[in-house]
């Protein structure tokens, strides 16, 4: 597991009324950090805290906007992705605009979520993962990895001190703290990770060298 953080810390977060996203600013907060929630409405973040600003974006393609978001910001994490195979590009657009509003306010740290099946299939998965369910859902789900790709080949193109999170299967259960890693790569037979879980990871890949520029796949 990826050490945490000890040191307080102004992050913004793009995607907070989201599945991840939500879980980033809650748990965020409650570690005592400073938190700037970007939304689109404002009044789908149900969540009140003294050390919580938000900032309202209806589109991320606007940059200029995101500026108050990243004024005096230590990292950004962004939990943006398409949430169906038909939302079109979504996550590589907005990761586009996001890099050219972070280059302006001088913020170079971002944490990101991408997809297991963007990333190699590890050694000593299952047969059945290998050879059926991730050729299967690969294809189901061409366009969403097709953007996700285009997501991390944009970061890997810029001067960002860039981590992204690689989850399988994502699903609604409480924080655990308790999964697998492996950066630079997937997790062999590691099939599903909680929300909650992916949002801890990212907040502790903040503070880790070794995911600087890198993927990790998570799993339990």
């Amino acid at each position: 597991m990826l050490p945490i953080l000890e040191e307080t810390m102004r992050l913004t977060v793009l995607g907070a009324t989201g599945g991840i996203g939500g879980h980033v600013v809650r748990q965020a907060l409650d570690r005592g950090f400073a938190v700037t929630a970007v939304v689109r409405d404002p009044a789908r973040l149900r969540v009140t805290h003294p050390a919580l600003e938000t900032v309202t974006v209806p589109d991320l393609a606007a940059t200029a906007a995101l500026g108050p978001a990243l004024r005096g910001s230590d990292a950004v994490l962004s939990g943006i992705g398409p949430r169906g195979r038909h939302d079109g590009p979504v996550a590589s657009t907005a990761t586009a605009h996001l890099l050219t509003a972070m280059r302006t306010a001088g913020v170079r740290r971002l944490v990101a979520v991408s997809a297991a099946p963007v990333g190699p299939v590890p050694d000593g998965d299952t047969f059945v993962n290998r050879r059926v369910l991730t050729p299967l859902v690969s294809a189901v789900l061409k366009q969403v990895y097709a953007d996700l790709r285009e997501m991390e080949q944009a970061l890997a193109d810029s001067d960002a001190e860039w981590t992204v999170v690689r989850p399988p299967k994502l699903v609604n259960k409480p924080l655990t703290g308790r999964y697998r890693i492996v950066v630079g790569g997937n997790v062999a037979r590691g099939t599903t990770i909680g929300r909650a879980d992916v949002a801890h990871a990212m907040l502790a890949a903040l503070d880790d060298p070794a995911t600087i520029r890198r993927p990790f796949g998570i799993a339990y």
